[in-house]
This record gives structure tokens, sequence and C-alpha cells, in this order.
């Protein structure tokens, strides 16, 4: 039997037990700003990092930024959560045909510290995607993409391609790639005593008692 992959790992985690071993190692600034919600709350993204960073240019054509938008959508990883930083909350970064195309190039899902539109099309086919708001302006002739897989930075968190990304509904962790192998292990570990912690209080342990016998709560 083959051992789990660290994507496989990180979905059988949460960000509430990520975000405690990661806290209690000495790591800061790996939560992305809360604004930023999935669009399916109930389903966990979890994958390496694909990054996405861009700029608003007004002068630019339809034409340019069409080409180059699908130029975006055509480098992005297979197995990936793309995360971009456009640097623009005027249009939508994420609608209904760059979700399907995306999806059927095996990408895993999209983060976007910005807006999506074409929301009712993407829920249909199930595309994970989250993101701060909604507006039905597009990029065309306003947005160009100016780096992929590079490093990029979304409210106080640095994000460098080949980090893992965690979602879920109670919000997005981002886990150093050197890192993701301690990580998992202590989260895991942690998982394994909150069981513990768990089957003692349901046993009518005090709370306190259960704290200090175990060192979690």
């Amino acid at each position: 039997m083959t051992s789990p992959t660290p994507t496989e790992r990180l979905e059988r985690c949460y960000t509430g037990i990520i975000h405690d071993v990661m806290r209690a190692m000495g790591f800061k600034n790996f939560v992305l700003p809360p604004e930023i919600r999935p669009l399916f709350p109930d389903r966990k993204l979890a994958g390496p990092v694909w990054t996405v960073k861009g700029r608003i240019d007004q002068t630019a054509d339809a034409h340019t930024t069409l080409l180059e938008w699908t130029g975006l959508l055509a480098e992005a990883k297979p197995g990936h959560v793309v995360v971009c930083q456009p640097e623009n909350r005027v249009t939508a970064l994420m609608g209904e045909l760059s979700a399907e195309t995306l999806q059927y190039r095996g990408v895993k899902g999209y983060i976007v510290d910005g807006a999506c539109r074409d929301v009712d099309f993407i829920l249909e086919i199930g595309f994970p995607v989250c993101f701060t708001h909604y507006t039905p302006r597009d990029i065309v002739a306003y947005w160009r993409p100016d780096g992929f897989d590079v490093p990029i930075r979304i409210g106080e968190v640095d994000i460098h391609p080949g980090d893992y990304v965690l979602a879920d509904r109670d919000g997005i962790v981002i886990v150093p790639k050197d890192e993701i192998e301690a990580v998992l292990d202590a989260a895991e570990a942690a998982i394994a005593t909150e069981s513990q912690v768990r089957k003692a209080i349901l046993e009518g342990v005090d709370p306190r008692e259960a704290y200090l016998r175990y060192g979690k709560f």
C-alpha cells in the first residue's frame, strides 16, 4: 500500500488544528484574511499552491487582456490550487468558463484576494473557489496577470510556489512547503489527542482534569 500524499493527509485535517500546531511550532502570519470565503464551505480544499499575481492596466486592449488571461488558464498546474493576488478589487478574477477550464485541466481549486462572478454556474459545476466578494465586471481591457509561480503576499501572509494550502468553513491556512511533513505529523498527533480528550469528557471526566491529563483542549 502506498503512503498517502501530503495533500491527502492535509485533507484529513481541518484549519483549526493546523492553526494550533503551527502556532505551537512558532509560526506567525499564516492565516489568510477572513474576508476570503469559500463558495463551498462544507468542502475542504487542499493542495500545493500555484501562484498568480497581476495588476490593473487600463491602457491594455481587450485582445491583450483576454490572451494573457487564457494564458494563465493554460499555465495553471494540474493537482495544484491556484492562489491569486490581483491587486484589484474592481473586477471579477474568476468566472464560469474559466472555472470550467481549470476544473477540466485538473486544477483542484482557486483562491483569490478579490471578486468572482457567474457564481450560479460555478455552483452547478462544483469547482471550489474562495473569494472576497461578487461583481459582474470582468477583466477585459482592465487587468493583466504579470507573474506565475512567483512569491506573492495576501494580507500578512507570504506565499511561495509549492507551499500548501488548506481551506474550509473556518478559513484558509498556508503551510510552508519545507515544513509540511512536520506540520502534518504534529496535526495528526493532535487530532489523536483530541479524540482521547473527547472520550474522557464523554465518560464524565472533569474538563480541567481532561486538559491536565492530555495537555490539550
